[in-house]
């Protein structure tokens, strides 16, 4: 049975002393008044949550699944899952980050950020029934009309209604152009709605009173392809004037996937059968509209993938010190015992160090760009919240997909070290691969994740916006580069940077030529980027370590980053120069393989 502890301390540490959230924050009037001792008990009070109410459901939610009664469409959750939703909206944390205008407690995008990688340590699959209706609760801020808002946002605050997005299609995927669902035009203003939806996380469920759904569909005069598309809010039950539930909608489960992970949550096929909608923003301009709510999403699918990596590690790492098999190469350690434990072997602590790696540099980044949305949404300078903008748009597809891909490689080398045990099911560690695996594919796939960060991101603007990055280590690089005992973390970066540019300019070049050679290296590109921030995350904690050590702080804590920041660049970071060799192959040895794959 595997074990979870929130990593409190490993947060304050990345919010407090790295980052110095509060500080960041006094600038921003909404959150002047918050200070580290708010943040702290709030994050104090959610671990307990997630460790004592969500986690013991995490096993039996794989075991057990949803189940979906054909007759009524109704879907029945795992047990306990209900019961802990009920709990979760009665302590007010589905509200922890939204607007007090709806019942929101107001609190910065941090906590709630640190609050969701809990969750998804505890238990990823029941985390995804609140976690999309904070995107559906921005999308509806963002592009909602007053009536809408009225209607939908002061029950997605408080968790008393869930929702959705509803985009895939049988035929399409990320290729929403493709997309079929119609919406005909009511006389009373209305829309009516019909097609099928597939895929649709939370689609359906029995924790919430009402479920709303945000749809994307095409209006009869609507444009091909992805410019005729608009948004509609379709909810389960119609909702009255006087805001309580109405009569059954016209949209329905018609399906459950059966899935390789997240059993816990409903997949669901979704039917629209001439379902009453309203429309989101302007017509044929539902993709802005749904943008908001999918970049959440991707932000929010990085944090799942790090809240597994933190809870696999601690489990390999707890099993790695009890578990004894073979002498230690250099020697006896465990004179008492028949064997060492086999956290003496090298390659053992390779896969745990991986593993710790990847999670508190997954954290640092994570946590910068929700303090970066925080500045985005509420900083009174305009620069501010564009430049903030800007950055987070730049790092949003390397935390959905460099995280991920991490997560993969993490939870695969934690189910290794439990060796033959890690393969079965009981000791937890191979529903946590298994559960990883779809945070590569939903949200997008990291290869269009990929594609979005080159093609988009950074070639879209001849890289202005990755120079902006590029300024802020580079001061970090000039503050720090005459500091002896910050060269070993600090001379990495540099390097990285400068070639970084030329890699990204020379790539550039040959895409202009010939766009595949985009495609080839996207993939490539992206966990060098990766990379490139995390070494920036890495500097800054080792950074403020060392600071602490300087002052005569003794605590093993600020070793222990120095130790996984070495770690880090001496064993991953050097990743980086085999990918940008296997970017520059270009694109004909993957295009001229007719021959191969006939």
């Amino acid at each position: 049975m595997p074990a979870y502890t929130p990593p409190l301390r490993d947060m304050q540490f990345v919010m407090h002393e790295v980052l110095n959230v509060t500080e960041e924050l006094r600038a921003l009037p909404k959150h002047a008044e918050v200070d580290a001792e708010t943040i702290n008990a709030v994050l104090e009070e959610g671990g307990k949550f997630a460790s004592e109410v969500t986690f013991p459901l995490n096993i039996n939610g794989d075991e057990e699944g949803c189940v979906l009664d054909k007759t009524t469409h109704e879907v029945k959750t795992p047990k306990g899952f209900k019961d802990a939703y009920a709990q979760f909206v009665e302590g007010g944390w589905a509200a922890l980050s939204c607007d007090p205008a709806y019942g929101g407690q107001g609190l910065p995008f941090v906590v709630n950020q640190c609050f969701y990688e809990m969750l998804n340590s505890a238990n990823q699959a029941w985390t995804m029934y609140p976690g999309l209706s904070h995107g559906a609760y921005e999308a509806l801020a963002a592009h909602g009309t007053d009536e809408q808002k009225k209607t939908y946002l002061p029950k997605l605050t408080t968790g008393e209604w869930t929702g959705t997005m509803c985009l895939t299609e049988p035929h399409c995927g990320t290729d929403l152009g493709l997309l079929r669902t119609k919406a005909e035009p009511q006389a009373d203003g209305t829309y009516k709605l019909t097609g099928n939806k597939i895929f649709i996380s939370a689609g359906e469920h029995d924790m919430a009173a009402n479920i709303i759904h945000l749809v994307l569909a095409r209006l009869p005069d609507a444009p091909k392809g992805s410019k005729g598309i608009s948004l509609f809010v379709v909810p389960k039950f119609n909702v009255k004037a006087d805001g309580s539930l109405g009569s059954r909608n016209g949209i329905y489960c018609g399906g459950l996937e059966h899935k390789m992970g997240i059993h816990g949550n409903a997949t669901a096929q979704m039917v629209l059968e001439g379902a009453t909608g309203t429309l989101v923003g302007q017509p044929n301009k539902g993709l802005a509209a749904m943008f908001v709510m999918m970049n959440a999403a991707r932000l929010g699918v990085g944090n799942q993938s790090l809240g597994l990596t933190e809870v696999a590690f601690q489990n390999a790492l707890a099993y790695a010190k009890d578990r004894i098999q073979m002498r230690s190469l250099s020697g006896v350690k465990a004179k008492d015992k028949d064997a060492d434990p086999i956290i003496v072997h090298p390659d053992v602590r390779k896969m745990l160090m991986t593993a710790k790696a990847y999670a508190e540099g997954g954290r640092a980044l994570a946590i910068y760009c929700t303090l970066l949305l925080d500045k985005e949404h509420h900083h009174p300078d305009e620069k501010v919240r564009k430049d903030s903008g800007e950055i987070v748009a730049l790092l949003t597809p390397i935390v959905k997909a460099f995280i991920t891909d991490n997560g993969h490689i993490a939870t695969n080398a934690c189910m290794q070290v439990f060796g033959g045990h890690g393969f079965i099911k009981e000791w937890g560690m191979e529903q946590f691969v298994r559960d990883n695996r779809i945070n590569m594919i939903y949200e997008g796939t990291n290869t269009i994740q990929s594609l979005d960060l080159l093609g988009r991101k950074v070639l879209g603007n001849n890289g202005a916006t990755l120079k902006k990055f590029g300024k802020l280590v580079g001061k970090l690089v000039e503050e720090e580069g005459v500091n002896e005992k910050m060269s070993e973390f600090i001379t990495p970066v540099a390097i990285l940077g400068d070639q970084l540019t030329k890699f990204t300019t020379e790539i550039g070049f040959k895409g202009f030529q010939n766009p595949d050679e985009v495609g080839a290296a996207a993939v490539d590109y992206l966990r060098v980027a990766g990379h490139f921030v995390f070494g920036y995350m890495f500097a800054l904690m080792a950074r403020a370590a060392l600071r602490e050590i300087a002052a005569g702080n003794a605590d093993p804590f600020y070793q222990a980053k120095l130790q996984t920041a070495r770690f880090y660049f001496a064993k991953l970071f050097p990743e980086t120069a085999t990918l940008m060799r296997t970017a520059r192959a270009g694109a004909a040895p993957l295009m001229n393989t007719d021959a191969a794959l006939a």
